[in-house]
């Protein structure tokens, strides 16, 4: 029978399982991906792995578990129906090197059957159905038959349902075998099937199998050391498990919206246009507390992460006003998301003063903003209504943002609320660098990324490693990193410091690195505990269990420091290094670009 369990239950249930299985738990990283400019979050369990599926020896071991939080924004807008969110919480176990397929699904089984209490009977199974360039996923679907699982509810499907990868043009990738409840509600038709988007067929989980790399003459090879990497959603889970229509049903979503209908002073389900705008502002103020909350956690801005969160909390605000609430309300929603939250992200916690600052400030920076912008918009209705043309100009909406600062998002929602579209390509045309922060987040490429570990870009992350001990010994010990992003032509280095450097310290951190790899010192690393890594003096900015076993790199006598890679062999040869700007990031944080000539 299927058990009802709460997210927290789900979780340790997850953990528990797989540390039976001789994996080990590790801690789930960050949102902000370090040295990774691929994307702007962390979008998935496997995301922060990649270097160890790519062939990198993983401290923990080749078997491995965790809860990680996730961050999508390719669908903001479609926030507000009864399943879409930005923020997400991805279980996953993997694999590298380890057991394979049969293994693989067997535990998937085990864990769907035994501890969640579905049977078999209910499950139906995705698997690849092969194409011209790699074969049909045999493998896969027998291991489903001998657990049981029928012919006739294992379904063969193609690329763009069950594949994933490789993350760039070359590189792992595989078939996956995807899991699938029934819910019970009427087919759309005689072709409804695990996947189709009708609702009948609700996904619970993903294994996908590491098994191939696509080469750069678009040739696929079989890889010599198999990887399994999966992922199961908890708020999506939880739904399902609990028999609720919408994750919104769930524990970890009602006391948010109890605490808006208090705000707002309406009900939750009285009425659709209030439970959308409900909907949003739950899903963006839990998002944004986890954005401001994390370890690395990053102000509201205009670019980058910053600009996503700034769009978040003024879509919120902005639906809050809908909702008819007046003043200060973030703060409030916050506090019930830490307390939601506080016992599996205790940084959560720790931050909550900037989360509370942070919020705060920027809702009356919007407020006053959205207010202004609504005005203006109100002017212009009378002559837009005149017109048989049900389109507001690019220039016009340009017009809005660039003199009262109101977002196209926003400008959009306003003219669909009076019938009106919005000529977003000439507003792009007139602000085409505000057209690609705004479509930042999941689909953002640019060269390098954690999957990028050439001569390039392995030097210069070994470069924020000098630079930070640099910093360090110019500043003083309060320096930490705050964060960093690597291309191949150049490094971003954020770190906490009160004031701007003097161009004489500038001048000397460049010295000291320059100097280390005139050295030609060596790059090594040793396997430890976190603990053992804090006591002999390595800069740990990883805040994972004190049991979990990290690297810890040094570069000869200069620094010592827990990461996960990679690095030069050596520091002679890597080039000259030059900081080319150092400026603010934020309140009482600075930001240097550096590159190695």
């Amino acid at each position: 029978m299927k058990k009802q369990l709460t997210a927290n239950e789900l979780r340790q249930k997850f953990i528990d399982f797989f540390v039976s299985k001789d994996h080990n738990q590790i801690s789930g990283a960050s949102l902000i991906p370090e040295n990774d400019p691929t994307v702007l979050f962390t979008t998935a369990g496997m995301h922060p792995l990649v270097p160890y599926i790519l062939g990198s020896e993983h401290p923990s071991g080749r078997r491995l578990v965790n809860y990680q939080k996730c961050i999508r924004t390719g669908d903001i807008e479609a926030v507000g129906d009864p399943h879409h969110l930005t923020f997400f919480e991805m279980l996953g176990n993997w694999s590298l090197g380890d057991y394979f397929k049969e293994e693989a699904i067997a535990y998937s089984h085990e864990f769907l059957t035994t501890v969640l209490g579905l049977e078999t009977d209910e499950l139906s199974v995705t698997v690849f159905a092969g194409d011209d360039e790699v074969p049909r996923d045999e493998e896969a679907a027998a291991a489903w038959r001998k657990l049981g699982v029928p012919d006739e509810r294992i379904y063969f499907l193609p690329r763009e349902d069950n594949w994933w990868g490789p993350a760039g043009e070359t590189g792992p990738c595989g078939p996956d075998s995807e899991m699938f409840i029934d819910t019970g509600r009427e087919a759309c038709g005689k072709d409804c099937r695990p996947g189709c988007s009708c609702g009948k067929y609700f996904e619970i989980w993903n294994d996908v199998f590491m098994q191939y790399v696509k080469n750069a003459d678009g040739t696929y090879s079989e890889m010599e050391r198999k990887c399994i990497d999966t992922g199961m959603g908890i708020e999506r889970t939880i739904a399902i498990l609990q028999g609720k229509r919408s994750v919104y049903e769930t524990e970890v979503f009602t006391p948010i919206i109890k605490q808006i209908e208090t705000l707002a002073q309406k009900t939750y389900g009285d009425d659709e246009e209030d439970d959308m705008s409900i909907r949003i502002l739950t899903d963006h103020a839990r998002t944004g507390v986890f954005i401001l909350g994390d370890q690395r956690g990053v102000s509201p801005s205009n670019v980058g992460q910053g600009y996503i969160l700034r769009r978040l909390i003024r879509r919120a605000v902005r639906h809050a006003h809908k909702l008819g609430i007046e003043g200060s309300f973030l703060p409030e929603l916050a506090d019930v998301i830490i307390e939601l939250y506080k016992k599996p992200y205790p940084e959560l916690l720790e931050n909550r003063e900037f989360v509370m600052k942070e919020l705060a400030a920027e809702e009356a920076k919007f407020s006053a903003t959205l207010a202004k912008g609504e005005r203006e918009f109100e002017k212009m209705l009378p002559n837009l209504l005149k017109s048989p043309n049900r389109i507001i100009s690019g220039r016009t909406a340009f017009k809005l943002y660039d003199t009262y600062g109101y977002p196209i998002e926003l400008t959009k929602e306003l003219a669909a609320e009076h019938g009106f579209e919005v000529d977003e390509k000439g507003f792009h045309e007139a602000f085409a660098k505000h057209q690609e922060l705004s479509r930042a987040g999941g689909d953002q490429t640019f060269k390098g990324g954690l999957a990028d570990h050439s001569d390039r870009t392995t030097a210069l992350h070994t470069a924020t490693h000098l630079l930070h001990q640099a910093l360090r010994t110019v500043l003083g010990d309060h320096v930490g990193q705050k964060g960093s992003n690597i291309t191949v032509e150049r490094l971003r280095f954020d770190f906490t410091n009160p004031e701007p450097m003097t161009k004489e310290q500038i001048r000397e951190v460049e010295d000291i690195v320059n100097e280390v790899i005139k050295r030609d010192l060596p790059v090594s690393f040793t396997t430890m505990s976190l603990k053992e890594a804090r006591e002999s003096g390595a800069i740990a900015l990883f805040e994972g269990r004190y049991d979990e076993q990290v690297k810890v790199y040094s570069v000869g006598d200069f620094s010592k420091e827990v990461c996960g890679g990679p690095h030069v062999e050596r520091t002679g040869g890597m080039g000259r290094f030059k900081i080319q700007k150092e400026q603010s990031s934020s309140a009482g944080v600075r930001r240097i670009r550096a590159t190695l000539e």
